[in-house]
């Protein structure tokens, strides 16, 4: 195991996440469960990069006739922040959250991997409730996003 997955392992440890590792990838598999839903999630260490990655999966996936106001909601939603951005597979329709950290000449803590998980689970669970809003009941990107940011 390479030192940010190492890292990863040890936080998820500590703060009591079950996980699961990835079969043949330096990955966990998680689930969180926030106030406005449960959705699974993956840590990645991107070990010859040394990065690691955290990514909130939405869960439910866009279908293709909102997944133009769904595009426009998360990029309204991703102008106004600062750790981590919100994107969409436009074949498949899953929304994700992404965090991350490069640490090249210097080592990944737990305090560190803590930082990005939180910052990340949080995000999820705040925007959340407005993905749904566009998605089912065909609310303006715009006015979702000013009923969570208001």
């Amino acid at each position: 195991m390479g030192q940010i997955l190492d890292a990863a392992t040890t936080f998820f440890t500590e703060d009591d996440w079950p996980f699961s590792p990835v079969d043949e990838k330096s990955a966990l598999s998680l689930v969180f469960k926030g106030q406005n839903g449960q959705w699974s999630c993956y840590a990645q260490a991107r070990e010859e990069h040394q990065q690691f990655v955290f990514y909130s999966v939405c869960p439910v996936h866009v279908p293709d006739d909102k997944q133009a106001a769904l595009a426009e909601f998360l990029t309204r939603a991703n102008y106004g922040l600062i750790v981590g951005n919100f994107e969409m597979d436009y074949n498949d329709g899953e929304i994700r959250f992404k965090t991350s950290i490069d640490v090249a000449g210097d080592r990944l803590s737990s305090a560190l991997v803590k930082q990005c998980v939180y910052a990340n689970v949080i995000m999820m669970d705040q925007y959340l409730p407005g993905i749904m809003s566009v998605m089912y009941s065909d609310a303006p990107p715009a006015q979702a996003l000013a009923q969570i940011e208001g």
